[in-house]
C-alpha cells in the first residue's frame, strides 16, 4: 500500500488529497512556499517540507526541491494535483526515475496527449469524434493550406501544437488573411511554448464544452464516469460547472463515453483523466485531453458516488478499479461555482486577510476550500480559493440549493466572486440549460 503521499501541490487540492490520504490510512508529506506556512493541509498532514519562496518558480515549480522533499521525509508517491506540475512529462519522468510513484500518467502518454497533433491522431485511431482540421501539422506550402482550408471550410482556426489555456490560438475567417495568421501563430507558439508547430481546424461559431471524466487502471481497465458541462467560462477560464450536461441524452453518453474508455485502454491510459470536447448541433469534436484531475472532479463524483482522488491513489498502488462500467449510475444533477479571491465587477485579484468566513450548509451542499477566518489569502497564485458545490435530484433543486448556498456564504475582509455567480445561477438562459462557450462574456460586455 501506499504508506506515505507527498502533496505537490497548495490550496483546495492539496487539503482534498490529504483527506482522501487520511481516509485511506496513508500519511501524507505537505510541501509548501514560505508564503503558504498557514495552509490548512501543511498543519494537518503528518509532515511539512518547505520548498522555496513564495514565486511558484522557486516553490511549487521547483523540481528539484519536490524530489528532495520526497527524500527525505521517505515517501513513495507524489500527487500532482491539478496545475503546477501536474501535466509536466520531465516531472512525471523525474519523479519515477528517481525511484518514486507518480500518481498520474505515464511520461509518455502525458507527452502524447500534450501535443494536440498526435492527441488527435490517437483519437481518430479510437474512433473518438473530432474536428475536421488538417490531420497534422501545417507546412509551409501556402498553396496547400489554402487548400485544406477550402476543403474544411471557413471560418477555421490555427491552434499551437503545444498550446493550452487559451493561448495560442487565431481565428481566420477569410482566404486573404491566412497565410499571415499562420504565420503569425507559429512565431506566437514558438516564443511561448518552445514548439512552433500549429495545426487547422473547422472554427465552430457557438459550441459548448462537454467533457468526460475517465479512470484506467494498470490491468487494462478503463471506465467513464459521464460527462460535465463546462461552457460558462470567461477568457477560456471556466467559472460554472455542471454534471451532467443538459441536453445529453443516455444514448449519446454511452456512445462518446465508451470511445473515450476504450481510447484509454489503446494508448495505455493509467489513473484520472478528462476527454475535453466542443458540442455543436448534437455532435461532439474532441479538443484535447486533460491528464490529470479537474478542478470540476466534484460534480461527477456528487451524481456518481465515485470517490475519484481515492481511485487515483488505488489505481498508483497497482489496484484494479473498484468499479466497472455497468456499476456506474447518474443520481441527480450537480452544479459547482468556482469561489475567487476577485473583484466582481472587474476580475482584478484581491488578496488580503480574511475577516470572517461562513460556509454554507445544508442537504446536497459540498464546500472544497482551505481558507478560514484569519487566513491571508497571498497575491503570488491563481485566485481561486475554493468551491461551492450543490447536488440536488434534479437541475432545478441543484439551482435552488446553489441559489440558497450563494446567499448564506460569507467572505469578508476581500472580496469574491460570489455576487457573479448569484447572477449567473439566476439568469434565465443559464437556468434554461445549454448556454455555449461565448454566452459569459457576452453577457458581462466583455
Amino acid at each position: 500500500m501506499l504508506d506515505k503521499v507527498l502533496i505537490a501541490n497548495r490550496g483546495e487540492i492539496a487539503l482534498r488529497i490529504l483527506r482522501a490520504c487520511k481516509e485511506m490510512g496513508i500519511r501524507t508529506v505537505a510541501v509548501h512556499s514560505e508564503a503558504d506556512r498557514d495552509l490548512k493541509h501543511v498543519r494537518l498532514a503528518d509532515e511539512s517540507v518547505c520548498i522555496g519562496p513564495a514565486p511558484s518558480a522557486g516553490s511549487y515549480l521547483n523540481i528539484p526541491a519536490i524530489i528532495s522533499a520526497a527524500e527525505v521525509t521517505d515517501a513513495v508517491a507524489i500527487h500532482p494535483g491539478y496545475g503546477f506540475l501536474s501535466e509536466n512529462a520531465q516531472f512525471a519522468e523525474t519523479v519515477e526515475s528517481s525511484g518514486f510513484i507518480f500518481i498520474g500518467p505515464k511520461p509518455d502518454t502525458i507527452r502524447l496527449m500534450g501535443d494536440k497533433v498526435s492527441a488527435i491522431q490517437a483519437m481518430k485511431e479510437s474512433k473518438v469524434p473530432t474536428v475536421p482540421g488538417s490531420d497534422g501539422p501545417l507546412g509551409n506550402d501556402i498553396d496547400e493550406n489554402l487548400r485544406i482550408a477550402r476543403e474544411i471550410g471557413y471560418p477555421i482556426i490555427i491552434k499551437a501544437a503545444g498550446g493550452g489555456g487559451g493561448r495560442g490560438m487565431r481565428v481566420v475567417r477569410s482566404e486573404a488573411s491566412l497565410p499571415n495568421a499562420i504565420a503569425m501563430t507559429q512565431a506566437e507558439a514558438g516564443q511561448a511554448f518552445g514548439n512552433n508547430m500549429v495545426y487547422m481546424e473547422k472554427y465552430l461559431e457557438n459550441p459548448r464544452h462537454v467533457e468526460f471524466q475517465v479512470l484506467a487502471d494498470t490491468h487494462g481497465n478503463a471506465i467513464h464516469l459521464g460527462e460535465r458541462d463546462c461552457s460558462m467560462q470567461r477568457r477560456h477560464q471556466k467559472v460554472v460547472e455542471e454534471a451532467p450536461a443538459p441536453g445529453i441524452n443516455d444514448r449519446q453518453r454511452r456512445k462518446v463515453g465508451e470511445r473515450c474508455a476504450e481510447a484509454c485502454r489503446k494508448i495505455g491510459y493509467r489513473g484520472a483523466g478528462t476527454f475535453e470536447f466542443l458540442y455543436e448541433n448534437g455532435e461532439f469534436y474532441f479538443i484535447e485531453m486533460n491528464t490529470r484531475v479537474q478542478v470540476e472532479h466534484p460534480v461527477t463524483e456528487m451524481i456518481t458516488g465515485v470517490d475519484i482522488v481515492k481511485e487515483q491513489l488505488r489505481i498508483a498502488d497497482g489496484q484494479p478499479l473498484s468499479y466497472r462500467q455497468k456499476d456506474i449510475e447518474w443520481r441527480g444533477h450537480a452544479i459547482e461555482c468556482r469561489i475567487n479571491a476577485e473583484d466582481p465587477k472587474n476580475f482584478y485579484p484581491s488578496p488580503g486577510l480574511i475577516e470572517r468566513f461562513h460556509a454554507p450548509g445544508g442537504p446536497g451542499i459540498r464546500v472544497d476550500t482551505h481558507i478560514y477566518g484569519g487566513y491571508f489569502v497571498p497575491p503570488h497564485y491563481d485566485s481561486m480559493i475554493g468551491k461551492l458545490i450543490a447536488h440536488g435530484e434534479s437541475r432545478a433543486a441543484a439551482l435552488a440549493r446553489m441559489r440558497s448556498a450563494l446567499d448564506e456564504m460569507i467572505i469578508e475582509g476581500i472580496r469574491s466572486n460570489i455576487e457573479l455567480h448569484r447572477d449567473i445561477i439566476s439568469d434565465a438562459a443559464f437556468a434554461a440549460g445549454g448556454t455555449n462557450i461565448h454566452y459569459l462574456e457576452q453577457k458581462l460586455g466583455l
